[in-house]
């Protein structure tokens, strides 16, 4: 098992539709303790408004995590603009 980092900003104008999705996005992500190590979302310099997400992801490779971001009710929503993906090397602490 590796760890992938995921960055996902949001689409301008997807703020409702966020807030409605969000309820089956954390159902998601609480469904799979072992793969969604820790996700929140990513806020805008004044510290409330959400710009997108950020998570760490536990999987065989980077073609299993991408298939966990794909399967996430945010990105069958339509509401990233765009993902980043990448592999994740813990140096100081571990994930739970």
């Amino acid at each position: 098992m590796a760890y992938f980092m995921l960055r996902a900003t949001d689409k301008p104008g997807t703020g409702d539709l966020r807030q409605s999705t969000r309820p089956e996005h954390l159902e998601y992500l609480e469904s799979l303790p072992q793969v969604f190590r820790i996700a929140g979302a990513l806020l805008s310099e004044d510290g409330q408004t959400v710009v997108g997400s950020l998570m760490m992801i536990e999987a065989e490779d980077l073609a299993q995590a991408r298939a966990y971001v794909e399967g996430d009710p945010f990105a069958k929503a339509g509401i990233f603009a765009t993902t980043e993906i990448l592999p994740w090397r813990v140096a100081i602490g571990k994930p739970a």
